[in-house]
């Protein structure tokens, strides 16, 4: 296994190719299922998001801060604050051992051992390293050991460092996490080589060749169930049979915090001349379920629309007339704007009362990311966004990709 140093990294992560070759791919899929996490605790949905959110932007503040060398802050939050999940089953060892693992682009270390226990076998390795990850959503600690990974047909890699829990907590049900963040994430895990970074599995991938481009394609569709298999992973590239319209680019944020995950930077409007929220850095993260705006730009949302707080859900709720006339929501990005409908803007319906709602309610999924902007991560697009639209996550040009879907205009909410 060939590490990364930190210096070669930070070189690599902020330089983009502008004009970029564009290589023809077919990209191969791993199928991921959606389930909702809200197990018997007493937050809400929106309280699990906001908790994480602190918790990213605590971790990426205390690696800045640090001069990106040396342990990130550990941030003490609910364990089981992630209210929806996306899992995939993924191999170990040979002949492999299936785990369930959650996906993550808001982390980058790939472990096992929540659950199913890590079963060792001819090509398991123990490194000389412990591990340890304090997430918004639970912990791990353990040791890290490098073992051949299968993640789809045709998807292995080998030698690829994975940790191996001895103890975790806030992973019930669930075996791990399949870590697709930025690799510089994964700097301060190990002990004593704290200043090692993990390639990714995606780096080793493409790094190995079994990919043609060091890229993630995401796709989700809405739903109405609370599991269901419903998205996809593409590795290597796009899948344009999912698409309704061109990738349109943009550069990751040089903007602190955010520039730590994969951070863009965006305006919102609400109709066609409401400024809802200027341009500023935020973040695109897979484990967040709801739209997080900062406070500033969420009260002005809040003034838009009429919505009001609704207690038990901690979410927003407009009547159904004013449903009727609520307008779309606008998210300008890297030059191009993307439209989130209203349909797009409520939960779904017949979900109201897995989220302790009410039936007949009408509940907007934008939310109050806790802090005014200004703060270098004052938005989360989570997954009531890309639900609406498919993503890439260019690793090679430091970038992230947007497009339409036939999800996009979808009125099944």
């Amino acid at each position: 296994m060939q590490l990364v140093s930190t210096a070669f990294f930070a070189a690599l992560l902020f330089v983009v190719n502008a004009n970029p070759v564009v290589v023809s791919r077919s990209p191969v899929t791993l199928p991921i299922a959606r389930k909702f996490n809200l197990g018997n605790g007493t937050t809400t949905l929106l309280q699990r998001d906001q908790a994480r959110a602190a918790a990213l932007k605590a971790r990426a503040q205390s690696f800045a801060d640090s001069g990106e060398t040396g342990k990130r802050a550990i941030i003490n939050e609910d364990v089981d604050n992630v209210a929806v999940v996306y899992t995939a089953s993924v191999g170990l060892g040979s002949p492999a051992t299936t785990y369930d693992l959650l996906i993550d682009t808001g982390s980058s270390n790939t472990w096992v051992g929540a659950g199913t226990a890590y079963k060792t076998t001819s090509t398991s390795t123990k490194t000389s390293n412990s591990v340890s990850v304090t997430y918004g959503s639970g912990s791990f600690s353990g040791t890290e050991y490098t073992d051949q990974v299968t993640i789809a047909s045709g998807l292995v890699i080998t030698n690829q460092s994975i940790g191996v829990a001895s103890r975790s907590s806030g992973f019930d049900g669930f075996d791990g996490i399949l870590g697709i963040g930025p690799v510089i994430l994964t700097q301060g895990t190990l002990s004593p080589a704290s200043s090692t970074l993990i390639p990714t599995v995606t780096d080793n991938l493409f790094s190995q060749g079994t990919i043609t481009g060091n890229e993630i394609g995401v796709f989700f569709a809405p739903t109405t169930s609370t599991e269901t298999e419903n998205g996809v992973l593409n590795w290597g590239g796009v899948d344009t049979s999912k698409l309704t319209s061109s990738v349109s680019y943009t550069s990751l944020t040089s903007t602190s915090p955010a520039k730590y995950y994969w951070g863009i930077d965006e305006s919102v409007t609400y109709g066609t001349s409401t400024t809802i929220l200027s341009s500023t850095a935020g973040i695109v993260d897979t484990g967040t379920t709801l739209i997080l705006l900062a406070t500033d730009a969420y009260n002005r949302y809040v003034s838009a629309t009429g919505a009001t707080l609704d207690s038990t859900t901690g979410l927003l709720r407009i009547t159904t007339a004013k449903f009727s006339s609520l307008k779309s929501l606008f998210f300008n990005i890297g030059g191009e704007s993307y439209e989130l409908t209203a349909n797009a803007q409520i939960w779904p319906r017949s979900l109201n009362t897995a989220i302790g709602g009410s039936a007949s309610n009408v509940y907007l999924i934008v939310a109050d990311l806790g802090s005014n902007s200004g703060e270098g991560l004052d938005f989360i697009n989570g997954y009531t966004f890309l639900e609406r639209f498919y993503s890439v996550y260019d690793t090679a040009n430091s970038r992230i990709g947007f497009a339409t879907t036939s999800s996009t205009t979808a009125t099944s909410n």
